[in-house]
């Protein structure tokens, strides 16, 4: 037994965690949440909210339990409002005594949808941070908000990383219609890790997100391209698993990508040991037509009491 809590010791997990229009209950002039207020067609109210909260901090405390033996060190969360709900997040009943702070900034997103990263004070202490704007037109040839993209530097266990954390724009309007979006998001990461990369020899990175692509797509293809980026998230998509389902069809939007610089085992820095969906059947619709999806919060306007139309996904780091 001892063995076995001895060799858990040095793994831990990096998450990420799109949780699915997480709104407070109060009405934002400045953004369009209409949706998400008491006296929305959703009743959005404080009994819905508080559970939200609740199951969200339980979920987060499972990610990689079983093979780190801890709740995750990092997570990048998407679809967070403002950081009313992260301190109510981190102060919920699963997550209040487990040291946790964040880095968020508000973004320009017309739904007021943010990117933020979650952080174990005792795992990593943050030295820097930083949110890039995303240039993109709408088919008027107006400015098409969207979300910041959020950089991170810190000592994870003393060690110097960096963490990227994406939120890209979505298929809404069709999957070929906004690829190019994507694509110049995607751009704009390789920007980021350059940028990094110009002032710090031989950087670790990690780039997270829900990308709104797969794998295979050309988004994420450019991002790997020559950027010493590896995605072990590849192989994890098949036709009967992902991180979120559509019309009985599965994606792996959600990803964790990092440099290849994460293989080397050298004393006192990461290693990169496994990556997994997090889709432990407390997650999961348990009944149904749509029985393993995502057990989400609404479907439409109709209040289902779940976690997110998302599944988490993580990596597990080996420090020597």
């Amino acid at each position: 037994m001892f063995f076995r809590s001895k060799k858990k010791a040095n793994v831990y997990t990096v998450a990420f965690y799109n949780v699915e229009n997480l709104f407070d209950i109060y009405d934002n002039t400045l953004i369009n949440d209409d949706d998400f207020l008491p006296t929305s067609d959703k009743k959005w109210d404080q009994k819905k909210y508080s559970n939200k909260i609740r199951k969200l901090g339980y979920a987060i405390s499972k990610i990689g339990m079983r093979h780190s033996g801890k709740p995750p060190s990092l997570v990048g969360l998407a679809e967070v409002e403002n950081k009313n709900v992260l301190t109510d997040l981190i102060n919920s009943k699963h997550l209040k005594n487990k040291n946790y702070n964040y880095v968020h900034y508000n973004s320009p997103d017309e739904r007021g949808i943010d990117v933020a990263l979650l952080y174990d004070t005792t795992k990593f202490t943050e030295l820097d941070s930083k949110n890039y704007r995303i240039e993109l037109q709408d088919e008027f040839g107006g400015i098409d908000y969207t979300r910041d993209i959020l950089r991170v530097t810190g000592l994870f266990n003393q060690e110097r990383i960096h963490i990227i954390v994406n939120h890209w724009p979505s298929r809404q309007s069709g999957v070929d219609e906004t690829e190019e979006k994507r694509l110049i998001t995607s751009n704009k990461v390789i920007e980021i890790i350059n940028e990094v990369r110009e002032n710090e020899v031989d950087p670790k990175i990690i780039v997270m997100g829900d990308f709104n692509d797969d794998p295979s797509s050309k988004s994420l293809k450019n991002l790997l391209q020559n950027n010493d980026l590896f995605n072990p998230m590849e192989t994890l998509l098949s036709f009967t698993r992902g991180s979120l389902n559509y019309k009985f069809n599965w994606n792996l939007f959600d990803q964790i990508l990092f440099t290849t610089n994460f293989f080397q085992i050298k004393e006192k820095t990461h290693s990169f040991s496994h990556a997994n969906i997090f889709d432990d059947i407390f997650l999961t619709q348990f009944e149904g037509k749509y029985k393993g999806n995502p057990f989400r919060t609404f479907v439409g306007r109709k209040y289902k009491g779940g976690f997110s139309d998302h599944f988490p996904v993580y990596i597990h780091l080996k420090q020597f």
